[in-house]
């Protein structure tokens, strides 16, 4: 088994490809071992010292890390990853998707919300996944878009810049009522 990776714009968080599906439907974003016990994947890698994030995409895993360096971590992380999949472990117990939210908005702006949600998965979902990340609806309330920023996007330095120039920009050429996008 061969596991490529790939940096991502957030310096604390690479992305892990196995070259097999990681979820099948939704992604799952944990901040904690906690959290993660509806991912026996996610629960390995919180084994590790200084893994501080794991996210499962439907073909990549994105692992953020604490202080330690990546030449430390990335190792016993592919390693992981490796036993995991030779095992043939689960990656997820059926509710390990957990990306599913529908968002607070007044009805009133349900149209708007909807026109919101479809660009969201097929314009701006597609492609910070590509990055290692999601970005899922949270709430459209007096105009202002609130986000959730997942995986490699929670915590990158170059996120204020895609919701201001990037998605900010996006929704307000399509969505006259969006005024501002905030995450939360």
């Amino acid at each position: 088994m061969f596991i490529q990776t790939e940096a991502t714009p957030n310096p604390a968080t690479l992305k892990f490809i196995p070259g097999k599906p990681v979820l099948e439907d939704g992604t799952a974003d944990f901040r904690s071992r906690n959290e993660a016990s509806k991912s026996p994947l996610a629960t390995r890698l919180f084994d590790i010292d200084g893994v501080n994030g794991v996210f499962l995409g439907a073909d990549f895993i994105s692992v953020t890390k604490g202080e330690i360096e990546w030449q430390h971590l990335k190792p016993m992380v592919l390693g992981a990853i490796m036993e995991h999949y030779v095992a043939g472990g689960s990656t997820a117990t059926d509710e390990g998707a957990n990306d599913e939210d529908e968002g607070s908005f007044d009805p009133a702006d349900a149209e708007t919300v909807a026109t919101i949600k479809e660009l969201l998965e097929t314009r701006v979902r597609p492609a910070v996944a590509q990055d290692g990340g999601d970005i899922t609806f949270s709430g459209f309330r007096d105009g202002t878009v609130y986000l959730h920023m997942r995986g490699a996007c929670a915590g990158c330095p170059s996120s204020t810049a895609t919701l201001r120039h990037g998605i900010e920009n996006l929704l307000k050429h399509f969505c006259p009522d969006v005024q501002a996008v905030q995450a939360v």
